[in-house]
């Protein structure tokens, strides 16, 4: 078990140290930068210019301000943002708690449909009901998120004569008008994942029910329901728990187009801002604690698998 952790651990920081490499990277692969922005149409000013860079830093060799801003960033000090002068850290922490709780949400409501539905269209299969699952899945599947919440946006609209607040409200300050806000941008994502969830659970559940343990079981004379219930379903658990984590990793990513969309005050709209504003501290220090949020929740996925499955841990 010991050398399962610590191998899991050493990727995780090796992962975390070349992610941190890629944001900054990323960031400089960006046309323009921020001193552009601020002279305009008077770029031709290189004193103006000169200690511009100076200020921000820009004037330094790469691997300097990389080194400057990994020191940092391991101390805790995410920087300033360059436009609010407020802590990066405090600002992505602001962001994070609407995003995580977008994503929370969506993931309870994802599961709670996609899980049912594939099961029921694999013990189904060939039925006209497995059809009808399949059928949601494939536009699930293939419906941008975008798209997805602009036509709830024009069906509670046109419907309801109903159209969800733009102003963010925390869920501490008044929660029904915190639902109200959050009800279609977590709907948004929750059909689509929903549809990846009852996908992935509909074809795992058919390869299972296949299996000679599941014929011998029907041939014993087991019910089908404590087949299905409790040895098919229990077996298809496994794949599902590292398919969980891929779920919360594409919401995560939704996000930032749903959180646009709505205009939700989370970690998407913090880190597109950032890059039109080529805010450079906001956008790596978002970006990084997005990428960490992966990190891990991959690793948390490979201790759960390994204390589910004995096997990996040899």
């Amino acid at each position: 078990m010991f050398r399962f952790l610590a191998t899991r651990l050493a990727s995780a920081a090796v992962a975390a140290l070349l992610s941190s490499l890629a944001v900054f990277l990323l960031m400089r692969a960006v046309p323009g930068d921020i001193v552009g922005q601020m002279l305009g149409q008077s770029g031709n000013d290189r004193t103006a210019e000169a200690a511009l860079r100076g200020f921000f830093g820009l004037d330094r060799p790469l691997w300097a301000q990389f080194g400057d801003w990994l020191a940092n960033t391991f101390t805790g000090n995410l920087g300033r943002s360059w436009y609010q002068g407020r802590p990066v850290a405090t600002l992505v922490w602001d962001a994070f708690l609407v995003t995580a709780e977008i994503a929370v949400a969506t993931l309870v409501i994802a599961t709670l449909i996609g899980v049912p539905l594939g099961v029921l269209a694999g013990i189904r299969e060939g039925t006209r009901t497995d059809a009808a699952i399949q059928a949601f899945n494939l536009l699930g599947l293939s419906a941008p998120v975008f798209w997805i919440g602009l036509m709830l946006m024009v069906g509670a609209s046109a419907l309801l004569e109903w159209s969800p607040p733009f102003a963010y409200m925390p869920p501490t300050v008044d929660l029904a008008e915190n639902i109200n806000i959050i009800i279609l941008p977590v709907l948004s994502l929750s059909l689509l994942q929903a549809a990846a969830y009852s996908h992935f659970v509909r074809d795992t559940m058919v390869t299972e029910l296949r299996r000679e343990y599941v014929r011998a079981a029907i041939a014993k004379g087991l019910a089908p329901r404590q087949v299905y219930f409790k040895h098919a379903l229990r077996n298809i658990l496994i794949p599902l728990v590292t398919f969980i984590g891929l779920i919360l990793i594409q919401i995560l990513g939704g996000a930032v187009v749903i959180e646009s969309l709505f205009s939700l005050p989370g970690l998407g709209r913090l880190i597109l801002s950032g890059i039109q504003g080529r805010d450079y501290p906001v956008v790596q220090g978002a970006l990084l604690f997005v990428v960490l949020i992966a990190i891990v929740v991959n690793f948390a996925i490979d201790l759960l698998y390994g204390l589910i499955d004995p096997r990996l841990r040899s």
